[in-house]
């Protein structure tokens, strides 16, 4: 079975996305290493497909195995944000037409990367294993940022909260709430504000930057 990603070619680095495993994107030097490296990360997000009970065909495979079945189907160009470690253009692919099945299915797993980034803060140290220079952030500057991160996402899916709001009890789970039932009504493909994303591609970039921050805490923490 042959399983789609896209490459984003920055100047110096690529990466590796998923079609339909949102979150699954890895980045790299070259087109070679970000497939082996998304490929080197399936036993990892096989933890998120496991909390919606999807048949994630990649678990406890060998990498080159999985290699071997990733298809690239488009090529998009990247950005400075590319090689900063972010992805950044929206495939074409993703401006195609979403059954009711499929949006359901992408907000679930956007659903479970929250749940398991959450598992993953609750048995971290607060304090991180830093660089080889001191830098990086602790356990709860990350929990921060990805909430920020968040926040900020939501706009481009006309979500929109002020920080009082946000910072109210429950606002973060409230506004969670109203992606997912943004991402569950989601059907055309077009952008779901003027400047925003389309559906496809909010949930692999919310999804990609949960599970990069909840990875790191799990490498940090070693």
């Amino acid at each position: 079975m042959d399983e789609p990603i896209y490459l984003e070619q920055g100047p110096t680095r690529t990466f590796a996305c998923a079609v339909d495993w949102p979150g699954w994107c890895r980045v790299a030097r070259g087109d070679d290493r970000a497939i082996a490296t998304l490929a080197a990360y399936a036993d990892r997000y096989a933890a998120v497909a496991d909390e919606v009970g999807a048949a994630f065909p990649f678990a406890d495979m060998d990498t080159d195995a999985i290699v071997a079945q990733l298809t690239v189907v488009e090529h998009v160009e990247g950005s400075g944000a590319t090689d900063f470690g972010a992805p950044y253009g929206v495939p074409a692919l993703d401006s195609g037409p979403l059954d009711e099945a499929t949006a359901h299915r992408h907000a679930d797993l956007v659903a479970a990367s929250w749940r398991v980034f959450d598992a993953v803060v609750a048995g971290a140290p607060a304090e991180l294993r830093k660089g080889p220079r001191g830098g990086g952030r602790d356990r709860d500057e990350i929990v921060t940022h990805v909430a920020e991160a968040e926040r900020s996402y939501a706009r481009s899916l006309g979500v929109r909260y002020t920080p009082t709001q946000f910072g109210r009890a429950g606002g973060q789970a409230a506004m969670r709430a109203e992606l997912i039932e943004v991402l569950r009504g989601a059907r055309d493909g077009a952008p779901l504000v003027d400047g925003g994303w389309p559906a496809r591609y909010a949930s692999r970039r919310i999804a990609w930057h949960v599970l990069d921050h909840a990875w790191e805490i799990e490498d940090k923490s070693e």
